[in-house]
This record gives structure tokens, sequence and C-alpha cells, in this order.
């Protein structure tokens, strides 16, 4: 009995401190974003013929090496490509269409290209969209359990629940924050997945509670 409730204090205090230095992180590093969320330069070039990315790619790779470069067709016609990368010098824009000039036998002009700041997208703007459906599925799921564990306690089965799901969350933010995991596409799948394995451990436990209390009563 006393092992297991050393190991329960040890796991708290382990949880704390990620919660803790994870917090710490967040309010003064900051998180660590994907490229296309980041504060960026981007620029775009009239090619004048259709292209492929792994063409332009070959032409980054010499410019910007060992650095993530985000390359996309900017116009329907497939003749403007459009470059991202942290950052964009005057003397890189030259190389690239110098390259570029020399691979597909255009003339690209300095009237023919802009070099545009792209602001940092903060987190909250990323999350967003999900906000509300969060609140909505929360919200009927507990209804659900204050419905089916109402022996245990409305009040106990849903601040129990909104304490987990709560905490859960927010270890797994301190994670991705102390590990420096980029917030972009794959982060609101990883919030999905804790959540439903938050759901699918309250659920479990809440129906051993509520067979045993029946046991109990009968």
């Amino acid at each position: 009995m006393e092992s297991t409730s050393m190991k329960t204090k040890i796991l708290v205090c382990i949880l704390a401190i990620i919660i803790i230095v994870g917090i710490i992180i967040t309010f003064t590093i900051g998180l660590n974003f994907e490229l296309k969320y980041q504060e960026t330069d981007r620029i775009q070039l009239l090619v004048g013929k259709e292209f492929e990315i792994s063409d332009i790619k070959q032409i980054t790779d010499e410019i910007f090496p060992n650095q993530e470069v985000i390359i996309q067709k900017a116009r329907e016609l497939e003749d403007v490509v459009s470059i991202t990368a942290k950052e964009i010098t005057d003397e890189q824009v030259n190389e690239l269409k110098t390259k570029i000039n020399e691979k597909f036998g255009t003339e690209i002009t300095d009237t023919e290209n802009e070099l545009i700041n792209i602001p940092h997208t903060k987190a909250r703007d990323i999350i967003k969209p999900y906000v509300l459906p969060f609140i909505i599925a929360s919200v009927i799921i507990l209804v659900y359990m204050a419905i089916r564990y109402n022996k245990l306690g409305i009040a106990k089965t849903v601040l129990t629940s909104i304490f987990w799901i709560v905490i859960t969350q927010v270890i797994l933010l301190s994670i991705i924050a102390i590990t420096r995991i980029p917030i972009g596409r794959l982060t609101i799948p990883m919030v999905l997945i804790v959540y439903i394995i938050t759901l699918l451990v309250l659920t479990n436990y809440f129906e051993k509670e509520k067979k045993e209390k029946t046991e109990k009563d009968s």
C-alpha cells in the first residue's frame, strides 16, 4: 500500500514538473512553429512556362542549404512559383532569378517578382476554428456521463471529467513545448488522440465505480 502511494506521489511530482517547465518555456522561449506559421519571407517569380516543383527544389537546395523552404505554384496557369523561407536576402533573390533563367531559358526581371514579409501566425489563430466544435462535443459528452453515472454523483462525475480533460491537454502542450515539437498540421490530431484516450480511461473508471456501487447497494 505504501509502495503504491509512493509511486503515485512520484508520478504526480513528475507531471507537476513537466507542467511547470512547459509553462516556463512557453512564456519565455515560446512554442516552436512549423515554417508556414512562422514569420517568413516570400518571393513570387514569373517563370513564364510550366515547371515541376522538383526542378525549383534543386535550385533552392543550392541557394538555401540546410534550410526548410516551401515551394508552391502560385497561379492557375502554373507559370508562377512562390518560394517561402525563414529569411530571403536580395542576394538570394538575384541568385534565384539567375538560376531559374538558366534552367528554363526565361528572362525574369525586377518587375516580375515581389518579396513580401509574412507575419507570424499566433497559436490561438491556429486553434480558433476548432474551439467551438470542441466545446460543443465536450458539453454533450459531459451531459451523457452525468446521466449515465448519476449514481456516483453528478457533480463528482462532471468535475472529475473536466479536471482530467484539462490536465491531460495541459500535459500534452507542456511536452510539446519542452520537446520543441513544431506546432502545425499534427498538433490538432495529437490533441484529439489525447482527448479520446482520456475519455476512454474516464469511462472505464466510472464503469468500475458504478459496478462496485451497484454491487454494494445490492
